[in-house]
């Protein structure tokens, strides 16, 4: 059996385990640290997301001097939406650039990477504290066979083994939290497809079906991702042919059908997994999870990857200041630093992207329609979102203030903008609300600042709480009184606003 020691041990050599491990790896330091990076299969990896990374995450890559890892990856300059200034992301095939990141991880000085399975934590015999893992190494063996057991030692283990993380529980204890699951995205690749606009971003909106994503990773190859709700159909390939596919437009049709005949269906679920703060009495000591093993979000504003890097980021400035990686205490204030100090960034792609992907509901149609109306308004309307999706700008003030605006001005579209009716013929007239119209439409206003609530205020309070959320109780016989809280979210969302909103009339009047 092998027994070897480390500084720290990263479990998954993935995006956010191998940036952490060149990040230490060049830390400035007297005595550089001995990194074991560790993956069950290091061949290039082929997955249907994790191959778009916005502007904010390209910046996060140039900060490690990992800006390099972009090139020679057939990655397209895409994103295109009007980014403040010369900002840029980038799409690409997910597996290339996992490959590039490895092979700068293995460059670093002090830096070991070793293909094994890891099977168990080790745990130290007198406290909760992770000394270590076990694993089977496939160096050496066989196809088909297994390799050398192993053991290996370290002050500090990073846990980095993705959504499927088989150590979360073992990590966090009793704070553990399970991820809840909205939905899969199905992938495939098309092959020379006419986008509308080519080297960017393409959203279809589907009737009966959530957004389908289209957007290059190679000068041939286009991804197409189809959000597919619960339950998920039994025949998913017929589903897409019957239902999805004759509303994309013409020119991506043909694309689409030769995909589905050519190529198997492969599926991601869309998680959210809340991030809890770590380096509590719950969890336990000398470990850490990062990346998808602690944080998820819904993958429609493409935004993990650039969370991951910032986090890696962060942790490399918090831990090159530490002098001993054993320490408890102050690796629990570490922690606890890392967990604030990421909020920026964090919280407003968590947020931003389920508030996105909650505006395709069929039952947010006035919403959604504001939403593209104010847009369609430019200048801050478009650059200041667009600044939040690209990660350029990250504050959940800003976001909260966009989706109140957004609210607000569905209002507006609802009481002033043209609407089609039935006329003549069948032609559609485009009439504007009548004066008798307005009470009916003022309550429509009051159900569409509640449904805005629903949206935004869970997503928030998921990002302000630490601790791990409570199992959900059992319901009482009798509902309780709700009057008083319903009433505080309407003042809070309507009178409020709604007298800003008022001054805001009349002092451009």
């Amino acid at each position: 059996m092998w027994t070897t020691h480390y500084d720290v041990l990263i479990v998954g050599a993935g995006v956010a385990g191998s940036s952490l491990a060149h990040a230490l790896a060049t830390l400035p330091r007297e005595k550089p640290l001995r990194i074991a990076l560790l993956e069950r299969s290091l061949p290039e990896p082929d997955r249907i997301v994790g191959e778009l990374l916005q502007p904010g995450g390209v910046s996060a890559l140039q900060e490690l001097g990992l800006e390099a890892c972009l090139e020679n990856i057939d990655a397209i300059n895409t994103v295109h939406v009007p980014y403040p200034g010369a900002a840029e992301g980038r799409s690409f095939h997910h597996g290339r650039f996992i490959m590039n990141l490895r092979d700068a991880a293995r460059r670093a000085p002090g830096v070991e990477v070793i293909e094994a399975t890891v099977t168990d934590m080790v745990r130290a015999h007198f406290e909760d504290r992770i000394i270590g893992v076990q694993a089977i190494r496939k160096d050496g063996a066989a196809s088909g066979e297994d390799g050398d057991k192993a053991t290996f030692f370290a002050d500090l283990v990073v846990v980095a083994d993705g959504c499927f993380s088989n150590f979360r529980t073992s990590v966090m204890g009793s704070a553990v939290v399970k991820a809840s699951t909205r939905g899969h995205f199905v992938g495939l690749v098309l092959e020379d497809a006419p986008l509308p606009l080519q080297e960017h971003g393409t959203v279809v909106l589907v009737k009966g079906s959530g957004p389908v994503l289209l957007y290059q990773i190679s000068k041939h190859d286009t991804r197409m991702l189809i959000d597919v709700r619960h339950p998920v159909p039994a025949d998913l390939k017929s589903h897409i042919l019957t239902k999805i596919v004759p509303q994309l437009p013409l020119p991506l049709r043909c694309a689409a059908e030769a995909a589905l005949a050519k190529d198997r269906l492969r599926r991601m679920p869309n998680s959210f997994l809340p991030a809890v703060q770590q380096g509590t009495a719950a969890s336990s000591a000398g470990v850490l999870l990062l990346g998808d093993a602690w944080n998820m979000r819904h993958p429609l504003t493409g935004g993990g990857m650039t969370v991951a890097l910032a986090d890696v980021v962060l942790l490399r400035s918090l831990l090159g200041a530490l002098p001993d990686l054993k320490d408890r205490d102050h690796m629990s204030r570490v922690l606890r630093k890392w967990h604030w100090r990421r909020k920026p960034v964090a919280a407003t792609v968590n947020i931003l992207s389920f508030a996105l992907y909650d505006l395709f509901d069929p039952d947010l149609a006035v919403l959604r329609t504001g939403c593209i109306k104010y847009f369609e308004r430019g200048g801050a309307c478009v650059s200041g979102p667009a600044s939040l999706l690209s990660v350029i700008v990250p504050s959940p003030l800003l976001l909260a203030r966009h989706f109140v605006a957004v609210a607000f001005y569905s209002i507006w579209v609802l009481f002033t903008h043209s609407r089609a009716t039935p006329g003549l013929h069948g032609k559609p007239r485009y009439v504007a609300p009548s004066f008798d119209e307005y009470p009916h439409l003022l309550r429509r206003s009051v159900k569409i600042l509640h449904t805005a609530s629903r949206v935004f205020l869970p997503l928030a309070y998921s990002e302000l709480r630490w601790w791990a959320p409570a199992p959900p109780p059992k319901p009482p016989s009798e509902p309780p009184f709700e009057m008083p809280l319903t009433l505080t979210v309407y003042i809070v969302w309507f009178v409020v606003p709604l007298a800003l909103w008022m001054l805001f009339l009349i002092s451009a009047a």
